[in-house]
């Protein structure tokens, strides 16, 4: 049975966040696919603001329409391709809504899905992300007060400091359609569903994080009745790319 890997990026990422490990798997037999999110790389955002509901169900039609084709002749009794996911960050999100979906059973008519790899996911919601929120709040307002006559001046200076203030570059880089996408994706808490992930899942992690705190690697190891969690001293959030090798490995090992 034919083998797809599929790989999604994290927020502000790209398919080029994937080269590493396309580099690191170029000698398997595993198809490898790592698409543009909407609203990043080469595909356009959104018409609308997106929930990590949208996003799984846009990547489920993704796949379906981009399914490798299959051998022929096509050996007895296989008719399915297998399927593993992988998502960095923000694409780790939409793999567990995936999981959880309906799309993951739009998605079992074509493959078998068998695996999922979980690099520095995001999905845990924390106190912290209050702060978050009330950051993005604060600086509609502040872009509100900075408009009154004799403060206009002030205004790329004021952005700024609110901005830094709590954090939310991507926010202030983002349009006003992924502006309000960020706040959807950030506010929603996915515990709940770890418990009902059947499917075998890797978790990698960089002990260094700090954009999804380590914590949150043992939480997901903890609920995911199974899985495997991989640790790596000194990494930060890039995991994906910089222990790209080691997490070959361990996919590769799942293809035999």
């Amino acid at each position: 049975m034919p083998t797809t890997l599929l790989c999604l990026h994290g927020w502000g990422g790209s398919k080029e966040s994937f080269t590493e490990l396309r580099e690191a798997l170029k000698d398997s037999d595993i198809t490898i696919l790592t698409p543009d999110l909407p609203g990043f790389g080469s595909e356009p955002e959104p018409s609308r603001p997106w929930t990590t509901d949208d996003y799984a169900e846009w990547v489920a039609e993704w796949l379906r329409s981009n399914r490798p084709p299959l051998p022929n002749p096509l050996p007895t009794g296989e008719g399915k391709t297998r399927l593993f996911l992988l998502g960095h960050s923000h694409g780790g999100r939409i793999v567990i809504k995936l999981a959880q979906s309906k799309s993951f059973s739009i998605l079992n008519s074509q493959f078998s899905i068998e695996h999922l790899f979980l690099c520095a996911s995001a999905g845990i919601r924390h106190p912290r992300h209050f702060k978050r929120i009330l950051g993005l709040t604060l600086a509609k307002t502040g872009k509100t007060l900075l408009q009154i006559p004799g403060l206009k001046s002030l205004e790329p200076l004021g952005k700024k400091f609110l901005y830094r203030l709590v954090r939310v570059h991507d926010y202030e880089k983002a349009s006003p359609v992924m502006r309000q996408t960020l706040i959807n994706v950030t506010k929603e808490d996915l515990r709940p569903l770890l418990s009902g992930i059947t499917v075998p899942t890797d978790i990698f992690w960089g002990e260094e994080d700090g954009m999804t705190p380590v914590a949150d690697a043992h939480l997901m190891h903890k609920e995911i009745t199974g899985s495997t969690l991989h640790l790596y001293p000194g990494v930060r959030h890039r995991v994906h790319r910089e222990r790209a090798r080691e997490i070959a490995e361990v996919i590769e090992e799942c293809c035999l």
